[in-house]
């Protein structure tokens, strides 16, 4: 056991290492993390250069500032998806963040807790807490950190992409402790082949299942279905998403955007034709970068 726990450890450290700028990691609470049952899990990490972490019952969150030289003062704060089971933390994590660095916007890898029954009192809401928690603790150190607390977003990709909709569409009812009111509205959303449904016909089954168990109720359902949950003040949104993805259905990707429009929300919706799921900054199939779509987004809204 000690032994596989120092695998983890020096696992981690090259994650850290890995990227041409050297990053920080913070623990998202300092004192109790909210609606945490006392436990022994410890965190995996499997794969090869596309990481997979799981069991995350600690979490944390993972520091890339942009160089002053090119700071422009907006930050971006990131969910990687893995169906709520685990978190793709490179290329739907550290690799967008460092994207993001390179146009001068500092961005922030949240490695969110797991819904889990052993770890949580209410696991539906534990993920929500933590990208809550972790859009406090930016707008509570903007100044620190170069940051203009009225230009921070999220981003999220597969189930990381339904957490960060929860946060964009569920932020009126502050789920952590909040005593000087920060505000937890992100001033945008970038979405990647996100789930957002959680009705019978679009759902992604094993998300839904993580989250809400195998046997969620109606009320449940709808208020996780986050395109029944946008209305005039769901902030600007951009989706990008494949055709052709048989694990989360790009129907997810175009009721959500329907909704945005129906509410004059403003919204960006890229849809290639192929590349299946999961294909985070490089999608294959193509030479035209979703990334670069994104940026001139942000610029047309005056975000960048």
């Amino acid at each position: 056991m000690k032994s596989k726990r120092a695998v983890i450890v020096i696992l981690l450290t090259m994650v850290v290492l890995s990227s041409g700028f050297s990053q920080t990691i913070i623990p998202l609470y300092k004192d109790k993390i909210p609606n945490s049952i006392p436990n022994t899990v410890k965190e995996e990490i499997n794969g090869t250069g596309n990481l997979f972490l799981s069991k995350v019952a600690t979490p944390k969150m993972k520091i890339f500032l942009a160089d002053k030289k090119i700071a422009n003062g907006t930050a971006v704060i990131i969910f990687p998806g893995g169906g709520y089971a685990g978190l793709a933390i490179i290329h739907e994590g550290d690799q967008i963040a460092e994207a993001f660095q390179s146009i001068g916007v500092s961005a922030f890898v949240v490695h969110y807790r797991l819904p889990s029954d052993i770890t949580m009192k209410d696991k539906s809401i534990g993920p929500l807490q933590d990208a809550q928690q972790a859009i406090k603790i930016v707008r509570e150190h903007a100044a620190e950190w170069n940051i203009n607390a009225n230009k921070v977003g999220i981003a999220g990709f597969s189930a990381g992409g339904h957490l960060a909709s929860t946060a964009g569409t569920h932020y009126t009812i502050s789920l952590i402790d909040n005593p000087a009111k920060v505000n937890l509205r992100p001033d945008f959303m970038i979405l990647g082949y996100p789930v957002i449904s959680f009705s019978d016909s679009l759902t992604h089954q094993g998300s839904r299942d993580n989250l809400l168990g195998k046997n969620p109720s109606a009320k449940e359902i709808q208020n996780y279905s986050n395109e029944l949950q946008v209305d005039k003040n769901t902030p600007a949104t951009f989706l990008v998403h494949a055709g052709d993805d048989n694990v989360v259905k790009v129907e997810n990707s175009i009721s959500f955007y329907q909704a945005l429009q129906k509410n004059g929300v403003p919204a960006g919706l890229l849809i290639y034709p192929y590349g299946g799921h999961g294909f985070g900054l490089n999608n294959k199939t193509t030479p035209g970068k979703w990334f670069e779509e994104c940026k001139s987004w942000l610029i047309s809204l005056k975000i960048l």
